[in-house]
């Protein structure tokens, strides 16, 4: 599985996208990817996620911008050293895209920031 990783403001982003063949449908045009996102916190305070942002691209010229609060239902508090997990999904109407954004984090003294995410490549031909 293919990892994409960047690193902004002390936070560590890692991206495995992966096409899940089982849920998608070539005839009507859906395909569905997943990916798996750990966020590792490597500055020396505690932060919390608030936000995301996404911009999801498909290989037709199809644009999606997905804002909202945390991530699958959560806004997890990282402390030093520790990491986040977790798996989301993503329809393109084409066999291939890309998806980048960023996290909205806040330090423990109530500065906020953007933890960028890489940008990364969705393909079924992958599989």
């Amino acid at each position: 599985m293919v990892q994409y990783r960047t690193a902004s403001q002390g936070i560590t982003v890692t991206v495995r996208p992966l096409y899940l063949d089982h849920e998608s449908d070539f005839f009507e045009r859906r395909f569905v990817f997943g990916y798996i996102i750990t966020i590792d916190n490597e500055t020396d305070g505690d932060v919390q996620l608030l936000r995301r942002h996404w911009r999801i691209w498909d290989d037709d010229g199809k644009v999606q911008e997905v804002n909202g609060d945390g991530v699958v239902g959560k806004q997890p508090l990282l402390e030093p050293g520790a990491s986040h997990e977790y798996s989301s999904y993503c329809v393109l109407e084409s066999l291939s895209g890309a998806m980048e954004g960023y996290f909205t984090m806040e330090r423990f003294n109530g500065e906020r920031f953007r933890a960028h995410t890489p940008r990364f490549y969705l393909n079924a031909r992958a599989n």
